[in-house]
């Protein structure tokens, strides 16, 4: 089977043609245009490519993945902060029917993530998986007795929210959040809260060029050559890591937590410190039967998420 992905993203819009077969996929042809601050103009530049794949393949369904707010269920998207006030409130389940002649499902780009990867990637086989993007912020996508639970009105996997300390870094709005401790930006801003208590800047940081150059990028290179200040604050996430693992494990006994991200580039330096978080604070028997991994989907993520909504859960 052929289907469509739109994956909308605050620079640029990405349409996919996937085929699908059995829990493989592959994608047939892709192209992408320069996010508009129209939802209109953008998707009227992707036409003709949609055109083409429909003409090639007969396809007749759409998946779209877009960062929330959003309503999955009216196909609505709400307010991203990431796209322009011409995108608020755009009906874009409607304007795809009408426009291209595509059924289409709307999904926010976590539970997108979570369901390719449930799909296609490091959840296939499972039942019940959760997955965190640990990138930019901290998005989970659940997929619970065989299927994605988005909660009452979307917002559900928003583990990023959840305070895991009084004090730490700032992270969806709140101090010493999963997301604050556990994203690219976190780890970042933890090592310069890290480093301001030192008596002495930490030489890989005066290497980076002083605290305004740090990222984690360059944290992570330092921690793997074996600089004790990059490796502290690796352990430092992976301790809060576990902290926040052991409360979606106790509250959800899945059997597989897939972390994209940094987890996915980095997890030999966090899973030391997380494994030993979780021995102390999770149920024995949930922690048990539950594996930690790295996603697989690095490469096309994007696409494999629009084109998994696509197919459906």
């Amino acid at each position: 089977m052929y289907y469509i992905g739109l994956d909308i993203g605050g620079t640029k819009c990405a349409v996919s043609l996937g085929k699908i077969t059995g829990d493989q996929i592959e994608i047939v042809a892709r192209n992408e245009v320069k996010t508009s601050p129209s939802a209109v103009d953008t998707l009227t530049a992707l036409k003709p490519f949609i055109e083409e794949y429909k003409a090639k393949t007969g396809a007749t369904q759409a998946g779209i993945s877009c960062g929330g707010p959003l309503d999955s269920k009216t196909g609505l998207i709400v307010n991203p902060p990431n796209l322009a006030s011409g995108w608020y409130d755009f009906p874009i389940v409607q304007y795809v029917k009408e426009h291209f002649g595509l059924d289409a499902r709307l999904q926010n780009d976590a539970n997108a993530c979570g369901v390719a990867e449930w799909m296609f990637g490091a959840g296939r086989g499972t039942k019940n998986m959760v997955f965190f993007t640990f990138g930019t912020g901290l998005g989970a996508g659940l997929i619970l007795d065989g299927k994605l639970y988005a909660g009452t009105n979307d917002n559900a996997g928003e583990a990023g929210h959840i305070r895991l300390a009084k004090n730490g870094p700032i992270g969806f709005g709140k101090h010493g959040s999963f997301e604050g401790f556990c994203s690219g930006g976190g780890i970042t801003r933890l090592a310069k809260e890290m480093a301001a208590r030192c008596k002495k800047m930490p030489a890989c940081i005066e290497k980076m060029g002083g605290m305004s150059e740090i990222t984690t990028k360059k944290l992570a290179e330092a921690a793997f050559a074996g600089d004790p200040f990059a490796k502290r604050v690796f352990a430092k996430c992976g301790q809060m890591l576990g902290r926040g693992l052991s409360i979606v494990i106790d509250l959800l006994n899945p059997e597989k937590i897939v972390l994209g991200g940094v987890f996915m580039r980095s997890h030999q330096l966090l899973v030391p410190t997380m494994k030993k978080e979780i021995e102390k604070e999770a149920l024995g028997l949930s922690a048990a039967v539950c594996e930690i991994v790295p996603a697989q989907l690095s490469e096309n993520i994007g696409d494999i998420a629009a084109l998994a909504i696509a197919k459906g859960v």
